[in-house]
Parts: structure tokens; sequence; C-alpha cells
């Protein structure tokens, strides 16, 4: 793969992570927040799958794999992160950021 094609993977992943961290920084709304988390993991996934076939060449795989573990990982985040928001919805009537504190009464 050439240098070119890497840059702009590259490129590519790191704007993914300034759009990431972008939203985690400037959003009080949790299923915003929640989605910005994502698309920063998801810049995490696109380098583990793009430097497993630059390293390893066609047949590596362990790039993928360490990518299969980092989305279900993902969606584990994101179902423990909406229990949390119904939860904050129940108890407070909102899900913004600044008002969830604590979960206790």
């Amino acid at each position: 793969m050439s240098g070119l094609v890497l840059a702009q993977f590259l490129g590519l992943s790191a704007a993914l992570l300034g759009i990431g961290l972008f939203g985690i920084l400037t959003r009080r709304n949790f299923i915003l927040l929640l989605i910005a988390i994502e698309v920063a993991i998801n810049a995490a996934v696109l380098n583990f799958v793009y430097f497993a076939g630059f390293a390893s060449g066609p047949g590596g795989v362990s790039g993928q794999a360490a990518a299969v573990v980092v989305v279900g990982l993902a969606a584990t985040e994101v179902a423990v992160g909406l229990a949390i928001v119904l939860a904050l919805n129940r108890q407070r009537g909102s899900i913004n950021v600044a008002e969830a504190s604590t979960l206790r009464q």
C-alpha cells in the first residue's frame, strides 16, 4: 500500500477523532454525547483495520479481530449508556448532562 493511501486513511481517522472529541467536549445531551463517543471509537477501529492490512499484508487478521472486539465493547457501552439515559429521564425528566451529577436522590 502506498504512502498516499496511508496519509488519506490517517487523515480520515484524525478527522473522525476530531469530530468525536469536539462532540464530547461541547454536547450537553446524553444521546449526542454517546454518538460523539461512537465516532471517536470508529476512528480507532478504522486504524486497527487499516494497519492490520498495512503491516501484515492481505492475509493479516489481528487488526480485524481487535476491531471486532472494539465494536463489541462499543455496543456494550451504548447499551449501558442508554440504560443510564432512561434512568436519568425517569428520575429528572431531562437528559441534560449537567443535571446528571448523581442518579440517587
